[in-house]
């Protein structure tokens, strides 16, 4: 009989791969976006941004490699990662997870044409959605509080510096 953890230990192998990458496309795309001459805003913010989602990370591997996955959960994740895509591929180069201010036009594409901060929205729900693949209610209510609380900082910021552009 298979190991009962091992849905669970892929799942969470998928989520700090992929938020390992992201972090390198990220500090890539952060680079060349510097080096056309936008600024960073929000830098004195982004350490708690990281705590945060490193505290995350950790509390789901600790609390859950061991955990059933719940099907349900885990489809509507994976829903959330088509949307993610969908968010890539609209920003391209110009995504990254720090606030970068280009004096161009905002991307009015793809989810863009419909919410205002679609990143946001997708990261909210999956701090929600990936504890309660494997049953951590908890953590997924603790973790959406606190990163609400962020949220609100870093998008009043945000759309601050970006006023002038929309």
């Amino acid at each position: 009989m298979p190991d009962a953890s091992l849905p669970a230990l892929l799942f969470l192998a998928f989520i700090v791969v992929q938020r390992l990458s992201e972090l390198v496309i990220a500090k890539r795309n952060t680079a060349r976006l510097l080096k056309k001459g936008a600024r960073e805003v929000g830098a004195s913010h982004y350490p708690l941004v990281v705590s945060v989602h490193v505290a995350w990370i950790l509390s789901l591997v600790v609390l859950g490699y061991n955990k059933p996955v719940a099907m349900p959960w885990l489809y509507i994740f994976a829903g959330l990662q088509i949307f993610r895509l969908w968010i890539l591929l609209s920003l391209g180069s110009r995504w990254t997870t720090r606030i970068i201010v280009l004096k161009e036009p905002l991307v009015k594409r793809g989810p863009f044409a419909f919410i205002k901060h679609p990143n946001y929205l997708l990261v909210a729900l999956e701090i929600f959605t990936a504890p309660m693949v494997l049953g951590l209610f908890p953590v997924a209510f603790l973790f959406s509080g606190i990163n609400g609380a962020i949220l609100a900082l870093r998008i009043r910021v945000e759309d601050e510096a970006l006023v002038d552009l929309r």
